[in-house]
């Protein structure tokens, strides 16, 4: 079983479910935004993955974030910012049942890594 971690109205989120829709891959989705994330998982994340790649930092709700809660510099800080703004949290973030953990869609890795 796949499970993707995202916000259900997001483009990126959009493609990755057609994705799986279209090849009968079945999957469980976690929206991150009502639902949040436990502490315990992001932390999980950042230690096989790193902060830096959990962070988006490239979208709407990074941008409105004043200059200081910009200001990430240790693991900690980025967790409880995604806590805090679970937006900031890339997606998807998908895992399988291996525990195996990929950032973000892109066909190619998609097709290597969800089977």
């Amino acid at each position: 079983m796949v499970r993707l971690y995202g916000i259900k109205h997001c483009d990126t989120m959009k493609k990755a479910f057609a994705w799986l829709d279209e090849r009968g891959i079945p999957y469980e989705f976690h929206d991150y935004k009502k639902a949040g994330v436990p502490r315990e998982k992001l932390v999980a994340w950042c230690k096989v993955l790193g902060w830096k790649t959990l962070l988006n930092t490239k979208g709407p709700t990074w941008r409105k974030l004043p200059p200081d809660a910009q200001d990430i510099t240790t693991q900690s800080q980025a967790v409880e910012l995604m806590l805090a703004h679970p937006s900031v949290i890339r997606r998807p973030v998908v895992e399988t049942e291996g525990g195996h953990l990929l950032v973000g869609f892109d066909p190619a890795m998609f097709e290597s890594f969800v089977k």
